[in-house]
């Protein structure tokens, strides 16, 4: 390259600078430009064209798109020069201050995270996300020289454009967005989706191309009209329309399922008024609407209430010419400077020039107090112990596998795993935040790496729907929740109907919602739910009901033989699954398995003759077997297990011990890798360094429940495992 061409690449970014930026050090750029120059000379780029196109390209966006300062320019400038070449930090420090050389420090620590082999781990986008944080002018160079690589990606490799573009979308936009860069986040994504996707942005792209001319012709007829009365109105003002980015009319598509021929919304009007009164907004906003039938949902104020990262507008959607919808803005040129170049825009000085805009002022204030804690920090314990909390309404934390996944402050590990699937969510039993595990209710915070535990015998619990606060999360808690109660008082209706034709009885609505009354329960599905969930004896209502009516019922009496009660009730047997013997009989016989002390196969057993329900099994050493003894010893018959069972039981244990990281893990697989056991549901506590859980098992017999327990007793940490009622 000439010195002419170098005199006229310069002057041109000078003719930018000018325009763009309140104040211009032309020595300042002109210093940094060369040494930039002379940084680079001897480097190409993938493209084969000179590398120091690269930080001219990225200085130039700086200046045009974003429009900070002078020194974010000269910083652009020199962002890759202490990387490329024997010019180091010291160096730039010394020809051009701290400041910019803290910059370009910056810009370096995050280049060196993404030419880390550890890129795709969480820990590298939480370096990123720190490194960015030492001065906001780092960020706004960053997006500048990502946009540069993006428009420029093609002449990568394929798996590299892979690679920045899925970075892109994953990390770069998202953030753009939230610094309020509207035009570098739309075309950021606009870029990353067109090599991710290339099929379907090419698609879109031409047909948008193909109905351009009808497009611009519909907006030049919608506000039209509107023109007319705002300038009736004394407003002055500037319309413009355009087509939405490729990308969000994708996500239209997907999301609404339908053809880009059926997205009527593909594009968007914008009313900028020359006016420092708020309220002429919403005289622009009143004429709008009445030209135009408004859809009320749809209306945004955020000029009352802005977002957080500034950005001010109001938002309408009306039906249009020909019935279309169409998406009106309305905003001052003030508030379309932030809405287009968000944090950037409050780098421009109030009128007394004394002082910065308030949301600025803040913001650097926020920063000041994160920097003082860091001082002292080695660069591995700021990048290790530094928590990123950008905004206070929104958290950014981590998947495993490095995704970056953005939550609404105070969310959960549960709000997390719905946010990555409902079935995650669905089956979560418990969660690790940065290696250790936590209570599902734990709060998480920004920079929090999150692993979700499932278990496919776990559901989610009511009690999730008290601390989850994402509404996609409560959705999907509460439709489980009506959607179980509505299955289980299903199941506990025909419970309650098979007891009556059982017993030959007919008990009206009227009377059973007598029961429902006397008994506090809040309605019908109440007590099918309590029968079902064994809450209530339907035995016991009945035998209340026939009391209360004086109906006459065989009652079995105590002086008959133990050979007569037995047959009274194998008339009624069904086949089951499992055989009880009684002794010294062969026949198989109706039986249930008592919930107060769920006997499993090895436990020593005892039959309790029931009046209707065949025998209830009870272990021995029940307690209410004992009182049972007492009271009514004709109807206790001696029962044995069958030599060969393959049903599954249900048993409980309960587990104690000094808390550490995997523990939880540690347990599970204990159990679970011994013969494929099912664990029904899992409760843990974790307090300080103390571990309590109570883990439901489906096991086939008594060996097999002692054998998990001493399988878990060998896990470290665990101090005692003992079996429990579940």
């Amino acid at each position: 390259m000439t010195d002419t061409k170098h005199k006229k690449k310069l002057e041109d970014l000078l003719a930018v600078c000018r325009k763009n930026l309140r104040t211009v050090d032309e020595n300042l750029i002109s210093k940094a430009f060369y040494l930039s120059l002379e940084a680079h000379k001897n480097d190409l780029r993938a493209s084969g064209e000179p590398y120091f196109q690269h930080p001219y390209e990225v200085a130039m966006i700086v200046a045009k798109e974003i429009a900070i300062d002078d020194v974010t320019v000269a910083g652009a400038l020199l962002h890759d020069v202490v990387e490329d070449s024997e010019f180091d930090l010291d160096y730039i420090r010394g020809e051009f201050g701290d400041t910019i050389a803290d910059i370009v420090d910056g810009a370096t620590k995050i280049t060196d995270v993404f030419e880390s082999h550890e890129v795709t781990q969480a820990e590298s986008y939480r370096k990123l996300l720190l490194s960015m944080i030492n001065d906001i002018r780092v960020m706004f160079i960053k997006f500048a020289d990502r946009l540069h690589n993006m428009r420029t990606l093609e002449y990568l490799p394929p798996d590299k454009r892979q690679k920045l573009a899925k970075e892109t979308l994953e990390i770069y936009a998202p953030f753009a967005h939230r610094f309020g860069l509207a035009q570098i986040k739309w075309e950021l994504e606009d870029l990353a989706f067109k090599y991710l996707q290339s099929q379907e942005y090419e698609q879109i792209a031409r047909k948008l191309r193909a109905k351009r001319r009808e497009r611009e012709n519909y907006i030049k007829r919608f506000v039209q009209p509107i023109a007319s009365r705002l300038t009736e109105e004394g407003l002055k003002f500037e319309i413009e329309g355009r087509p939405k980015h490729i990308y969000s009319i994708y996500n239209k598509m997907i999301k609404r399922n339908k053809p880009l021929e059926e997205i009527y919304d593909l594009f968007a009007v914008r009313i900028i008024l020359d006016s420092e009164n708020n309220s002429d907004c919403f005289i622009a906003y009143s004429i709008v609407t009445e030209i135009y039938k408004p859809i009320p949902e749809r209306f945004k104020d955020y000029i009352s209430v802005p977002k957080k990262n500034g950005y001010q507008s109001i938002h309408t959607t009306v039906i249009g010419l020909d019935g279309r919808m169409v998406e009106v803005q309305i905003r001052t040129k003030a508030m379309h400077e932030i809405a287009e170049r968000g944090v950037a825009a409050h780098w421009i000085y109030k009128d007394d020039k004394s002082s910065l805009d308030k949301e600025l002022s803040n913001w650097i204030n926020w920063i000041r107090e994160i920097l003082e804690q860091r001082e002292g920090e080695t660069p591995k314990e700021l990048l290790e112990n530094f928590k990123l909390n950008l905004y206070q309404d929104e958290i950014y934390v981590f998947t495993p596998k490095g995704d970056l996944k953005i939550l609404p402050a105070n969310s959960t590990p549960v709000d997390f795993a719905f946010e990555i699937h409902s079935n995650i969510g669905y089956h979560c039993i418990g969660a690790k935040v940065n290696g250790k595990i936590v209570p599902l209710n734990t709060i998480l915070r920004s920079g929090d790496q999150v692993e979700i535990i499932t278990s496919r015998n776990q559901a989610p619990n009511p009690d999730w729907e008290k601390f989850v606060v994402t509404p996609k999360a409560r959705y999907h808690i509460r439709r489980f929740i009506r959607e179980e109660v509505r299955k289980q008082a299903e199941e506990g209706k025909e419970k309650w109907e098979k007891k009556k034709k059982k017993r030959k009885i007919s008990i009206s609505k009227e009377e059973l919602e007598k029961f429902v009354r006397a008994l506090k329960l809040n309605d019908l599905q109440d007590f099918y739910l309590s029968i079902r969930n064994e809450k209530l004896d339907a035995d016991e209502i009945i035998e209340q009901y026939i009391t209360r009516n004086k109906q006459q019922v065989e009652e079995i009496p105590h002086t008959e033989s133990l050979q007569t009660l037995v047959s009274k009730f194998l008339t009624t047997a069904r086949d089951v699954k499992t055989n009880i013997s009684i002794l010294g009989m062969d026949d198989r016989f109706m039986h249930q398995y008592a919930k107060c002390c769920n006997p499993i196969p090895g436990d020593e057993i005892i039959g309790f003759i029931t009046t209707g329900a065949g025998i209830r099994i009870h272990k021995k050493d029940c307690k209410n077997i004992e009182s049972l003894r007492l009271a009514e010893s004709e109807r206790i018959v001696e029962v044995a297990w069958p030599s060969i069972s393959n049903a599954d039981f249900l048993a409980g244990i309960h587990i104690t011990g000094e808390d550490r990281h995997g523990l939880l893990a540690d347990i599970t697989h204990a159990i679970s890798s011994y013969q494929n056991t099912n664990i029904k549901s899992v409760n843990v506590d974790s307090k300080g360094t103390s571990f309590e859980g109570t883990f439901i098992l489906y096991v086939k017999n008594v060996d097999h429940l002692n054998h998990i327990i001493e399988r878990v007793k060998l896990v470290s940490g665990v101090a005692k495992v003992e079996r429990i009622v579940p």
